[in-house]
């Protein structure tokens, strides 16, 4: 598992520039968490409802994976580098 997601980081950048920023303008990654962020997505009027959540799940996930390709692909570089 670990060295399939070292190894697909290309897809991960794919995936986050397609699927993670749409649609376009504005990103709609940014408003959910910007609406998280802000405080109003857990209570109040205008909370994040159960489509939301899964919503920032999809357009989440491809951004989440990339990152742990990255931290993973960083570590196994540093760990050589430590060998040498």
């Amino acid at each position: 598992m670990k060295k399939t997601l070292k190894q697909h980081w290309k897809l991960f950048l794919i995936g986050s520039l397609t699927l993670g920023l749409a649609p376009f303008n504005p990103p709609h990654i940014l408003g959910k968490l910007q609406w998280i962020l802000g405080g109003n997505a857990f209570s109040g009027k205008h909370s994040m409802q159960a489509q939301d959540w899964f919503d920032l799940l999809l357009h989440g996930t491809p951004w989440f994976l990339l990152m742990i390709s990255i931290i993973l692909n960083l570590f196994a570089s540093q760990a050589i580098a430590d060998q040498e």
